[in-house]
């Protein structure tokens, strides 16, 4: 146990330190909420104007909707950046210090990056439930509201898809910040990685509501893990073998990513360089 105490310490501090930024968090809450509120309604658009394309639709608008106040409230488990300690560390030199720390650098960069997102994640999904789970419905806006989870079961799988989700989104993070150090330059990634997080995630749109020909291939596509896996499990468009197919997609990349990015992480390493004084 001893061995992880370093990590721990890692996570906690960093947890700890971004849930000190509550005008940040709410600042998003009240962002995510506006960008909610347009999607809801482009949503409801489609579906009460085209309503036989609607009745085919592989998800109901009560679903999509759903599936919109999740995206938001969990905005901050996309893996959108990289960790911006990872981009001042290049800039500034000090993640030489890292090379000199005992301990594992891959899992030290990754615990810190579980902590930043987890410390964003929190509140900002607490305060979604709230507005968008709870005062909708008292407001007898009841058809727009965040839904609660299908059954028991799929609430079960959901927060074990959601875990795998961040370990997966962290996983990304870390091939990021691996750029990042390769190229001493943290803005061409980052700039890179918000489009396609947006398409490829269901951010955008649920990834089911994509033509048929392109269903497969954006449902087994890493970012469909982050996002989209966990959300339809959620209102029981994924049950029983598919859940879990699904569910063990998430791990099978998050595997992938994790050991390519410890092998490349030391070839990276290995070779980095600390100019100035």
């Amino acid at each position: 146990m001893d061995a992880l105490r370093p990590y721990a310490a890692a996570f906690s501090s960093r947890f700890l330190l971004m849930m000190q930024y509550r005008a940040a968090a709410l600042a998003g809450f009240f962002t995510q909420c506006w960008f909610g509120a347009v999607h809801v309604m482009v949503l409801a658009a489609f579906y009460l104007g085209a309503p036989e394309a609607a009745a085919a639709s592989p998800i109901s608008l009560t679903q999509a909707v759903t599936y919109t106040w999740l995206a938001q409230g969990l905005l901050a488990v996309m893996p959108w950046v990289g960790d911006p300690e990872i981009a001042d560390g290049v800039r500034s030199g000090s993640i030489s210090y890292d090379r000199l720390r005992p301990v594992d650098a891959y899992a030290l960069w990754y615990v810190r990056a579980a902590g930043w997102m987890t410390a964003r994640v929190v509140p900002r999904v607490a305060l979604m439930i709230l507005a968008a789970g709870i005062v909708l419905p008292l407001m007898g806006q009841g058809q727009w509201a965040w839904q609660p989870p299908a059954s028991l079961s799929a609430a079960l799988l959901f927060l074990l898809s959601e875990t795998l989700a961040i370990a997966l989104a962290c996983a990304i993070i870390m091939l990021i910040n691996i750029i990042v150090v390769a190229t001493m330059n943290a803005r061409g990634i980052n700039f890179l990685m918000q489009p396609i997080v947006i398409i490829f995630t269901g951010n955008l749109l649920p990834l089911a509501l994509y033509p048929d020909a392109l269903r497969t291939f954006l449902l087994v596509q890493p970012f469909a893990g982050v996002l989209d896996i966990p959300n339809r499990i959620y209102f029981a468009a994924l049950t029983g073998q598919m859940a879990w197919a699904g569910i063990g997609l998430q791990m099978f990349w998050t595997a992938l990513f994790i050991v390519l990015g410890r092998f490349w992480l030391a070839r990276v390493m290995a070779r980095l360089e600390v100019q100035g004084g």
